[in-house]
């Protein structure tokens, strides 16, 4: 038996042949949306790396972004403590809900403590510049960027660098502001140039915040 069919035998499809799979961005954690999966679903999941589930209303599989096209690339799956309920964590090409919306939860009970809704700006403009490399689309500045490889990124991180530095040092807040935000911008492209996901960075800082308060610091 593989480490795959091992892990398909811990989960619980005896107490309930369809398990809850909670969708969520693999980038940002926003939860995208819910479905069914029983084991075949699943397993075509595994197989394809791409999300299937079971359709309760009309009783058969379905590929999610089949006919729209906007497909999940499954990136990691979880299942939780009782081994009945899934967390796929996934790239989504696209809006996730069949309504044109990023995600199936849009609808509020409860109004965010901000009044309004967070902006997930940097894992959608992590996936923005992706797309530009990957497409290279004309007069794209990211896609000249990502021609010139990896050189040409980091001398426009060692420009920005140097500017911010200046702007810092002469106290022009504004500057610093233009700065900081023109560096950030290169440092995400770079990331993504390199294959490393700012979620990665995201969850870096996060480990070392739990470790940091263990410390007591």
């Amino acid at each position: 038996m593989d480490a795959q069919d091992f892990a398909l035998n811990q989960l619980d499809f005896e107490k309930q042949e369809l398990l809850p799979a909670v969708v969520q961005d693999c980038d940002s954690g926003e939860v995208l949306m819910l479905a069914y999966m029983n084991r075949e679903a699943l397993q075509k999941t595994l197989d394809t790396g791409v999300t299937w589930f079971w359709s309760r209303s009309r009783k058969k599989y379905w590929q999610k972004g089949e006919t729209s096209g906007n497909i999940q690339l499954v990136r990691e799956i979880r299942y939780d403590c009782d081994a009945d309920t899934l967390l796929i964590r996934v790239e989504q090409k696209g809006p996730a809900c069949h309504t044109g919306k990023r995600s199936c939860f849009f609808n509020s009970l409860l109004p965010p403590a901000g009044g309004e809704d967070e902006k997930e700006l940097l894992p959608w403009l992590s996936r923005v510049i992706r797309h530009r490399i990957q497409e290279r689309p004309a007069e794209s500045y990211v896609a000249s960027l990502a021609d010139g490889g990896t050189d040409r990124v980091l001398q426009k991180i060692s420009e920005e660098s140097a500017e911010l530095l200046i702007a810092a040092k002469n106290g022009e807040k504004e500057k610093i502001i233009g700065e900081s935000a023109d560096l950030l911008f290169h440092f995400l492209v770079l990331l993504e140039t390199l294959g490393i996901r700012s979620a990665q960075i995201v969850e870096e800082l996060e480990r070392r915040a739990e470790r940091s308060m263990k410390r007591g610091g």
